[in-house]
């Protein structure tokens, strides 16, 4: 703690509170004397199985809060970023802390009408958070080595990353990588459609936004938390990462609220391609992930069985708009 000491200008922490919730980095709540609550993100140490994309997240934290909060988004405030630790320590992040309860937390104490206003605030959210833009595209942080001038080759890049670590795991696909890698290219002219590297979360799931009570009695999205698996690219993508398991351009309230913000939102077929490139890449992360993180029981079994209907449904949606062969 010397250096996050050094930070705080001598305020004393006078509890810590280890933080769930997360898989990759640790978190804990620190409490100082001052009053003031602050959360303290570590990066797992040297060694700790991951995937190939799991570099540097912390620093991708930092720049994706630090855009969002130029955006005027409710994100935590970055107050110290150190990216290289020191003896006996590592990568460390310290943050303010976004009072607020996770709406999957809440999930069953929401009224329909509480969801749908929540919905189109999430809509307006992922317009205003897709406005800000990157120099590359891909993931940001040079370490992970996935980023490049445009989005099809970036894309590409993620995804042979991905499918390279689902090998070295040893885990076993639904389709053969083959079919899987060869995507980008067949869907090359679709990716290419999208011509500014937007920001995009990519994981602003309900785990990870906060609710706080409204004036009439309902709930509000006040915060947007745990920026790390951020990158730029497609905003449609943002639609993946918040609704993994559904279809948010169907979502009337959603569309509404993005609508709100960028008159212009609309989906074409070149968009239900890549939103179905998204959500075979999300699928197999999920899928892939499982091998490091050691899941075990139901969940493992779910996250295998959910990920190989997902990929096959996608790919399904893919030979609709592009039947394979031309």
């Amino acid at each position: 703690m010397g250096r996050v000491d050094a930070v705080l200008g001598g305020v004393a922490v006078v509890a810590e509170t280890p933080l769930t919730g997360g898989l990759y980095n640790a978190a804990r709540l620190l409490e100082l004397a001052d009053g003031r609550r602050l959360v303290l993100k570590c990066a797992p140490p040297p060694g700790t199985p991951g995937l190939a994309h799991e570099r540097g997240l912390l620093g991708t934290e930092r720049l994706f809060h630090a855009l969002a909060a130029d955006a005027g988004l409710t994100v935590p405030q970055v107050l110290h970023h150190d990216p290289d630790g020191d003896a006996g320590s590592r990568e460390w992040l310290l943050l303010g802390y976004v009072e607020g309860r996770t709406w999957d937390s809440l999930r069953e104490r929401l009224s329909a009408a509480d969801r749908a206003g929540l919905r189109r605030t999430l809509g307006a959210w992922a317009a205003k958070v897709a406005r800000a833009t990157g120099e590359r595209y891909g993931y940001p942080q040079p370490e992970a080595g996935l980023s490049a001038g445009d989005w099809p080759a970036a894309f590409a890049a993620m995804l042979g990353a991905l499918l390279a670590d689902a090998d070295r795991y040893g885990v076993e696909l639904p389709v053969p990588a083959e079919e899987l890698r060869a995507l980008p290219e067949r869907f090359g002219a679709a990716l290419a459609e999208v011509r500014r590297p937007a920001l995009v979360h990519f994981d602003a799931w309900e785990g990870n936004l906060l609710l706080t009570p409204g004036a009439d009695g309902g709930w509000e999205l006040t915060g947007v938390i745990d920026g790390e698996r951020a990158f730029f690219g497609d905003p449609l993508a943002e639609l993946v990462g918040l609704d993994p398991l559904g279809a948010a351009e169907r979502d009337e309230d959603f569309t509404a609220g993005y609508r709100s913000v960028d008159p212009a939102f609309a989906v074409d077929d070149a968009g239900r391609a890549r939103l179905a490139l998204y959500r075979i890449y999300l699928a197999l992360v999920m899928r892939t992930e499982a091998a490091p993180r050691a899941y075990t029981g139901d969940f493992a079994d779910w996250v295998r069985t959910w990920s190989a209907e997902r990929i096959a449904e996608q790919l399904a949606v893919l030979d609709g708009l592009s039947p394979r062969g031309r």
